[in-house]
């Protein structure tokens, strides 16, 4: 009773899944503070406020990417190294929740990028979210 079907008699398409990886070790959790596949630090994601002041024409140190179109919010997407947004603590990955009180977690690019140049002193609101920016980089151009 127990025949083996050959792929040409299926009815819907056969699908093939890659190889099952074998998950990591468990580690008991008092082993985990010092273990070096544990990082317990989640202050890292915690929002932050970056203060920036830029004088007349200058740059500001970081370039951005995202917006609405992409779902997924505004991202630095590179920092200068030495730059003010660098010694602020300003890194790639970091989402961009808002920009001198005006949210940025739903706004177009292009009105980002406006209201980042235009302002003399930027009181920004960030976060570390490395997932969502990789989502992010693999959507977008920008």
């Amino acid at each position: 009773m127990d025949q083996k079907i050959s792929f040409d008699d299926y009815q819907l398409p056969v699908v093939f899944l890659p190889s099952y990886e074998n998950p990591p070790a468990w580690i008991p959790p008092q082993d985990r503070i010092h273990h070096p596949d544990y990082n317990n630090e989640l202050t890292q994601f915690l929002p932050r406020t970056v203060v920036l002041k830029k004088p007349p024409g200058a740059q500001l140190g970081f370039n951005i990417r995202g917006g609405k179109a992409s779902q997924l919010g505004i991202f630095i997407s590179k920092v200068v190294p030495d730059s003010d947004a660098h010694r602020a603590g300003l890194q790639e990955g970091d989402q961009v929740l808002s920009v001198n009180d005006v949210d940025f977690q739903d706004i177009e690019h292009t009105r980002a990028v406006e209201i980042l140049k235009t302002a003399r002193e930027i009181l920004m609101r960030v976060r570390f979210f490395p997932y969502n920016y990789q989502r992010q980089k693999e959507r977008t151009v920008h």
